[in-house]
Parts: C-alpha cells; sequence; structure tokens
C-alpha cells in the first residue's frame, strides 16, 4: 500500500454511524476502514497502523475501553490518535475514557462536521507530518494535497520514498531521528527495511534537494535532522 492518504479505523457496530462516518471522512480525502468488534480492531492495527481510531465505548464483543486500555499498554500502537465514539453523557463516562488514554470525546448524536474538525484538530496536534498545510524549509516548499516538493517555486522530481522521508522531516525540524526511529516513523513497523536502506533514501535526497541537500544533516552516533542552521 503506497497511499499516502490517512488511514482511519472506526470501530462501531451501528451500521448507520459507520455509513455516516465513512462519507464524511472519505469526503475529506480520507482512507475509511471499519469494523464492529474488538477482536477485528485488534487484528486490524496488528496488521497495519491507522493514524487515526474512531472507537466506539459499546462493542458487542467487549468494551471500547478494554481496548484502549490495550492499545495504551502496548509499546507498538501506544501513539494512536483515539477519538472515542458514545452515547455515555456522563462526567464520570468522560473522565474514565479520557484516563483510559482517549485523546478526545464525541457523544453521539453527533454531527458529522464536528466530528472532522475534531479529527483534524487531533491529527495536527498529534502527528504533524498528516497535516495538510504547506510547509517550508528554506527555500524548500513541500505541499502535502498534491504530494509535491518544490525548490525556488520550481518542482523537483524526488522518489515516493524520499517524498515521505522529506515530509516527516520538515514536520518534525530541528529533532534528530535515529535510523530505527525514521524506520518506524515514516515506514511502519510492518515493511521489512535494513537501517542501512534508511542511509540510501537520505542519500537520494540530499540528491534531489540538490543546493538544498545541507538541509539534511547527519548526526555522528546518532542519526539525521533537518535544521536551516548553518
Amino acid at each position: 500500500m503506497a497511499s499516502d492518504k490517512t488511514t482511519v479505523l472506526i470501530v462501531e457496530d451501528e451500521p448507520a454511524i459507520i455509513e455516516l462516518v465513512t462519507f464524511s471522512l472519505r469526503d475529506a480525502g480520507w482512507n475509511v476502514c471499519s469494523v464492529s468488534t474488538v477482536q477485528d480492531a485488534w487484528d486490524f492495527i496488528t496488521k497495519r497502523t491507522p493514524q487515526l481510531m474512531l472507537l466506539d465505548w459499546m462493542l458487542p464483543d467487549q468494551s471500547g475501553l478494554r481496548l484502549l486500555s490495550r492499545i495504551r499498554s502496548d509499546r507498538q500502537f501506544q501513539d494512536i490518535p483515539i477519538i472515542m465514539l458514545t452515547a455515555k453523557s456522563m462526567e464520570e463516562d468522560k473522565l474514565s475514557g479520557l484516563n483510559s488514554g482517549a485523546d478526545d470525546y464525541i457523544t453521539k448524536p453527533f454531527s458529522p462536521r464536528e466530528l472532522l474538525a475534531r479529527s483534524k484538530a487531533l491529527l495536527r496536534r498529534k502527528s504533524p507530518e498528516h497535516a495538510q498545510n504547506q510547509m517550508s524549509a528554506g527555500v524548500v516548499t513541500l505541499d502535502p494535497v498534491s504530494c509535491t516538493v518544490s525548490m525556488n517555486n520550481q518542482k523537483i522530481d524526488i522518489g515516493h520514498a524520499e517524498y515521505k522521508l522529506l515530509k516527516f522531516f520538515m514536520a518534525h525540524p530541528e529533532r534528530v531521528f535515529s535510523r530505527s526511529q525514521l524506520l518506524d516513523k515514516v515506514w511502519g513497523d510492518h515493511v521489512v527495511i535494513e537501517e542501512r536502506t534508511v542511509d540510501v533514501h537520505v542519500l537520494r535526497l540530499r540528491k534531489a534537494l540538490k543546493e538544498a541537500e545541507h538541509l539534511i544533516k547527519t548526526v555522528r552516533s546518532v542519526g539525521y535532522m533537518l535544521s536551516e542552521k548553518a
């Protein structure tokens, strides 16, 4: 799967709600998948980590809260942004959801527009590399909507892997990442790539950036970073 689309997993057993949410999120250009049980949700995320989960409180096999606790205690998945969907509007229920690790909370019935706005806000907060705003560093500009990179307003040729790497660096400027962190954050756990391959992609990225290659810095014995500082 080479899509740069944001993948959202809906864990919900009411078909009408699934349909409504799926329609409004697909309309926003997102890739939407849905499952109706905790077990199916766990099976899904172990194969493919979504960028966002919309999790219903009441599910047929177990409570959504149980799944939430399991995700938050698993190092591989603990950072997945999660919004709880629930008919429970009692204050203590909200608190127990947030205390178990939910990032946000939306009570049924809700408007799809509000859900979309809250989802976008959460992604911007948790995963800046999934934001849809243009990013720039020095003379380099990256447009996530058209998946293009420009230098001095001229589009440049860049490979898919190098694009993803640049997008991640630009979302986290002035931060050093090890090769294994880059593997995990840029390609995900489910892609078999050796750490040495990261060096190859960094090399290709620098080549694509030509005179702006100095933006991608090597930090000896640690890894790489994007920095505009000399």
